[in-house]
């Protein structure tokens, strides 16, 4: 069993409660649909970790934390055991689970990664998608700029991620996108010091980036191309 005392300060404080899905049985009674309940919790833990909520080293229990959003410890494990899978957090036995702590060397190894996968696909793109489409991805660049401004870290990365994600998508490899995706995901994640000071400026220049890049991508300038992309990655946001 996990203690629900393996972090005595509220980590969520303040934090919505997730509302929790339900639908009717073969007798008309109301059941919970267990799997969107861990999806939401499982978006909501990310956010929690991106935004620096859950804090690098700590360790955290199931049950405190379902008490937070209002659901039982369940849904809670089970969302921790898939961030236990992506690195995010490790099992701490009879506790709960402790927050990675993530080095500069291993941020700077995942942008390098993200790079020699990324920087070809993009240039390929470049030479053969045509203006329009990338204009169709500009209210997505946009919205990343707006979250940005808002300072908010987890708004941020989920906009930062649909962005991205957009663009590698007119590639037309789903392997592809879900691979750059969870790398994006990692490389989101804090680092041991938590969230630097003036991040919001940070972010506003990299969601400039974005806009930088759409312009590069509709000339077919492959030089620029290139070296935003490098650069975007070894940044702040990713």
């Amino acid at each position: 069993m996990e203690q629900t005392g393996a972090r005595e300060e509220d980590p969520l404080a303040g934090a919505p409660r997730v509302r929790v899905p339900q639908q009717a049985d073969a007798r008309g009674r109301r059941t919970v649909r267990r799997s969107s309940v861990r999806g939401q919790i499982l978006d909501a833990l990310r956010a929690a970790l991106v935004g620096g909520d859950l804090a690098p080293g700590e360790v955290y229990s199931a049950p405190a934390l379902g008490e937070r959003f209002g659901v039982s410890a369940t849904p809670v494990r089970e969302a921790m055991q898939q961030l236990a899978v992506e690195g995010a957090v490790e099992v701490v036995p009879n506790r709960g689970f402790r927050v990675t702590e993530r080095s500069s060397r291993e941020l700077a190894e995942l942008a390098e990664v993200r790079a020699l996968i990324e920087v070809p696909v993009m240039l390929r793109l470049a030479r053969t998608v045509p203006a329009a489409r990338w204009a169709e991805l500009r209210p997505l660049a946009e919205a990343t700029a707006r979250e940005a401004a808002s300072g908010d870290l987890a708004r941020y990365a989920e906009s930062d991620r649909a962005f991205h994600g957009a663009v590698l998508a007119l590639s037309g490899n789903q392997q592809l996108v879900q691979v750059a995706g969870d790398l994006h995901r990692r490389s989101q994640w804090p680092l041991v010091s938590g969230p630097v000071a003036g991040r919001r400026a940070d972010l506003v220049a990299d969601a400039a980036e974005h806009m930088a890049l759409l312009d590069a991508l509709a000339a077919r300038d492959l030089a620029v191309v290139s070296a935003l992309v490098g650069e975007h990655f070894t940044g702040s946001g990713g």
